[in-house]
């Protein structure tokens, strides 16, 4: 009789340990390989993920490429107890009937070779698997696997194509998941700026709080904005209204400036459709409305205690005004004099970016499964509605016709407002796409990246440890995480590498957790540690005026604060609603 259960045991054949140790220097070729393209060669991020997973693909035994794509197919045997086994997950998932192969990794090469055969048919809730006499329960071992025989057959089939088709595969497959999603929100952004739809709500938040409350609103709106619009260009849109508050009040613009860094940058690493949560969330196989809406939890309780660090240090020092290059007075006098009549409301001002968080969120809300009272079954609430009904909440719930409906009325907003000619909404669209082509390519990259980390079986250099200690696998994540960042700058190319490394246990099911959780610890790490590296470093210390030390003094702090608050917060929910 076979159960559904968590991690798998380590395997401890002396191939299988020879093997790990060559797929860890593997691994870790490729980061070096990523790290050093960025840093030491100045390539651009695409090349340098796309150089780092032909270097792994090129190191990757063939038997391990080959026992990936069968240990992706296959259920892992993870105890033996007298007559009976433990899988990691059920055959029943498989649609290919009730005949399996029983394999197990050779001691001469390494691969899985077929020892056994076996059936199962389904009991209830339980699978009963009777295998032949080649498998008696003194010949079972954890580590072996079952698997269908047109699954391995695919499996094998999948690993004999080359390396260039592999990675073209990846980096489709990766662009065909988020580069949508990218392009549409890159248009939501821009026509927000342009329509002086950001600048409406910044400027409602700031009458709302007023200037005692400012820090607050400079967060909520950094926050709000940094979920369709990326990092830089939020800043760019604030820090002139930070400068304006700070000149009106004579004190307190260091604090102004914090504060615009703890809202925008959290939602950056923590809420879709910013590209590195939306490609860690596609990786991970995380519902998008489950990751908005624990991003947005997590990120805002960070974004908090980056206002707590913002009120501490500018209680003892404080930043003065200076001229600044990248932004003219005359820019300065543009969007803080801007004639309030010009811009559009505040609530149409926010649907672009709310309605399809809604979209998402709620759909995510309605297939959430909970236990019927009369059959004792899971159901979703919406499988009680009306079959229309639920296909049309599945459409307006769909990822990409939520954001699509949102750059729908981005752009209403903007031909509403600015009535530019046809050349000059051509022009505005254009430069848009552009730059999301920019994101897509070094998103899809990463993608083909951590694919290339997979096939080396990178989840065996980890295998252990979730079982043990589930919680202890989020602080690795988060550490490696920190460390790739606080190596090449980059918190985008931290999170692709990482869940490059982690994503296999979540795939895999013996991760033990919800794998949200994996998605926030990658995400926090992403934060620590902002210097001279990171290209956000010199825009906030250039377009704030500050000097490099005082960069270091008070931005390289508060990002680790942010980020250890942020993997708190994650650790008491997972320790607290561990399948959320």
């Amino acid at each position: 009789m076979v159960d559904e259960v968590s991690p798998p045991a380590a395997l401890d054949s002396p191939s299988v340990m020879s093997a790990t140790a060559t797929l860890f220097v593997v691994v870790l070729a490729g980061i070096a390989t990523v790290v050093a393209s960025i840093l030491v060669w100045k390539l651009h991020a695409f090349l340098a993920l796309v150089l780092g997973a032909l270097v792994v693909g090129l190191l990757t035994p063939a038997a391990a490429i080959e026992n990936h794509f069968v240990e992706t197919k296959a259920a892992r045997v993870v105890a033996v107890d007298g007559a009976g086994i433990t899988l990691e997950r059920s055959p029943a998932a498989y649609p290919e009937g009730s005949q399996w192969l029983v394999l197990r990794r050779s001691d001469q090469d390494g691969r899985y070779a077929t020892i056994a055969t076996a059936s199962s048919r389904p009991a209830g809730k339980q699978v009963l698997v009777a295998f032949n006499a080649a498998y008696s329960p003194d010949s079972r071992r954890s580590g072996d696997l079952l698997v269908a025989p047109a699954d391995l057959a695919a499996a094998r089939k999948s690993a004999t194509e080359n390396l260039g088709s592999r990675l073209a595969m990846a980096f489709g497959s990766m662009a065909g998941q988020i580069g949508i999603l990218i392009a549409l929100a890159s248009v939501i952004g821009k026509c927000l700026l342009d329509s002086g739809a950001a600048d409406r709500i910044v400027r409602t938040m700031l009458r709302w709080f007023g200037e005692r409350g400012a820090p607050l609103a400079f967060i909520l709106s950094g926050f709000l904005l940094a979920i369709p619009v990326f990092f830089d260009t939020v800043f760019y849109l604030m820090i002139p209204l930070g400068k304006a508050m700070g000149l009106r009040t004579g004190k307190h613009y260091l604090l102004y400036v914090l504060t615009i860094v703890a809202g925008g940058t959290m939602a950056h690493s923590l809420v879709p459709p910013t590209p590195g949560p939306l490609l860690v969330a596609a990786e991970l196989k995380v519902d998008l409305g489950t990751m908005i809406l624990a991003g947005c939890g997590v990120g805002l309780a960070s974004s908090l205690a980056g206002l707590f660090w913002a009120y501490r240090v500018n209680a003892r020092d404080e930043l003065p005004l200076r001229d600044t290059p990248d932004l003219a007075i005359s820019d300065l006098r543009k969007i803080t004099e801007r004639d309030e009549k010009s811009l559009p409301s505040f609530t149409l001002s926010l649907l672009p970016i709310l309605l399809p968080v809604l979209l998402i969120g709620g759909f995510a809300v309605l297939e959430q499964k909970m236990d019927d009272p009369v059959s004792g079954d899971k159901v979703t609430l919406l499988s009680r509605l009306p079959e229309l009904a639920q296909e049309i909440l599945k459409l307006l719930g769909d990822k990409n016709i939520a954001i699509g409906i949102g750059a729908v009325i981005a752009i209403f907003v903007l031909l509403r407002q600015t009535r530019p000619s046809r050349e000059e909404f051509a022009a505005s669209v254009q430069s848009s796409l552009a730059g999301a082509g920019v994101i897509i390519l070094i998103t899809s990259a990463g993608g083909a990246f951590g694919q290339m980390l997979k096939e080396t079986g990178v989840a065996s250099l980890i295998r252990d440890l979730p079982g043990q200690a589930p919680l202890m696998l989020l602080l690795l994540a988060f550490l490696v995480t920190a460390a790739i960042r606080t190596a090449q700058g980059s918190s985008t190319v931290a999170m692709i590498t990482a869940v490059g490394l982690f994503g296999p246990l979540a795939e895999s099911g013996s991760l033990g957790l919800h794998p949200v959780y994996l998605a926030l610890a990658i995400g926090c790490g992403s934060k620590p540690i902002a210097w001279m590296n990171d290209s956000g470093f010199w825009v906030i210390t250039r377009m704030s005026g500050m000097t490099e030390r005082e960069g270091l003094k008070y931005i390289a702090p508060m990002s680790i604060l942010m980020g250890v608050s942020g993997m708190v917060v994650t650790l008491i929910a997972a320790a607290i609603w561990p399948g959320v």
